[in-house]
């Protein structure tokens, strides 16, 4: 579980959590989920990220990122990310995510 320390530069007029820093949040759970897997691999990147906001969070509230592998292949890896806010029972976003992996003689 990955957490992010709240702060007003992230929130949206109303103060909502913005986007970009839940999906910014997705993509670095996914990014330690495949490196705890693979060991350090410097050229692996995001070749896709989806991404549904399901409820609003409030202000003040840390956002927090459950990643796991639903499969690594040797050239791919798929993911998914659950997200909260601290505290909260409920998700309030969800992501899946695919990695290039590079070939092992790069």
């Amino acid at each position: 579980v990955v957490g992010d320390r709240y702060s007003e530069r992230r929130l949206r007029a109303g103060g909502t959590v913005s986007g970009p820093t839940v999906m910014a949040r997705a993509d670095f759970a996914m990014y330690g989920v495949l490196q705890s897997a693979l060991g350090p691999v410097g050229l692996a990147v995001t070749t896709n990220l989806n991404i549904n906001c399901l409820r609003k969070g409030g202000p003040g509230q840390d956002v927090l990122a459950e990643a796991r592998l639903l499969k690594l292949g040797k050239r791919l890896a798929v993911g998914d990310v659950a997200m909260t806010y601290e505290g909260a029972d409920e998700m309030v976003a969800h992501a899946t995510s695919t990695y290039s992996i590079p070939p092992a003689n790069r």
